[in-house]
């Protein structure tokens, strides 16, 4: 396996989970995402997986260009089926250069997105991108939207996430500590941002990045059994 898909544990290793497989053990899937949320809510869950990282020669930020006109909700369906296309083919090759490292199997990608209104708010691109994000969200009421694919199948889980009015020390104190970047809408609801959440209408998974009662409605069908 490729050094940059090395997972965190070992119990994670695609070779590991083949051998599993092949005596019969509990079914696992790639996981095409490199959230660790997303793995610990599959491991929450039982699910064994590997990561099926993109190659470094691949332009993954290019499926996530938003287009004219497109809804929230149509854009994190479209890139996330998108996501799952590029991590077959992935597969795909990488089974031909080595198939006993890379067996074929089920792959899960997952994409989220916070929606105010019509407006997407993507990951932050910088310290005053954050804070125009965190300033839009204050007092307001915004969704949140993950799409989940499996086997080529799509689940939307769509949540309504409720915050007080931010403070101008609260939004500094919190770009500041890094927490905000690499996450859509510029935070995460399990870090310091939950104690601005006044009420949830949905899934926490889901807002975490994986809707678990969406992810096992897809795995149902191949075999899995929580």
């Amino acid at each position: 396996m490729p050094e940059h898909d090395q997972p965190a544990s070992a119990s994670h290793l695609a070779p590991d989970l083949a051998q599993a497989h092949a005596r019969g053990e509990a079914p696992w899937l790639y996981l095409a995402s490199q959230s660790p949320r997303r793995r610990q809510l599959l491991d929450q869950l039982g699910v064994r997986h590997a990561l099926l990282l993109a190659d470094a020669d691949e332009d993954a930020e290019s499926l996530e260009a938003e287009r004219a006109g497109e809804s929230p909700e149509d854009y994190v369906q479209r890139v996330t089926l998108a996501k799952w296309r590029a991590a077959i083919e992935r597969l795909q090759a990488r089974a031909l250069r080595d198939p006993e490292a890379w067996p074929m199997g089920p792959i899960l990608c997952a994409d989220t997105t916070v929606a105010l209104g019509d407006t997407i708010l993507a990951k932050p691109a910088d310290e005053a991108d954050a804070e125009r994000m965190l300033r839009a969200l204050s007092g307001q009421t915004h969704r949140v939207l993950t799409a989940v694919c499996v086997h080529g199948q799509l689940r939307l889980s769509t949540s309504h996430v409720q915050w007080r009015v931010l403070d101008d020390g609260e939004i500094t104190r919190y770009v500041a500590s890094r927490e905000p970047f690499g996450k859509a809408g510029a935070y995460a609801i399990q870090g310091r941002s939950g104690a601005w959440t006044r009420h949830i209408d949905g899934s926490y998974s889901g807002i975490m990045g994986l809707p678990l009662f969406e992810t096992v409605e897809l795995l149902k069908p191949l075999g899995w059994q929580v």
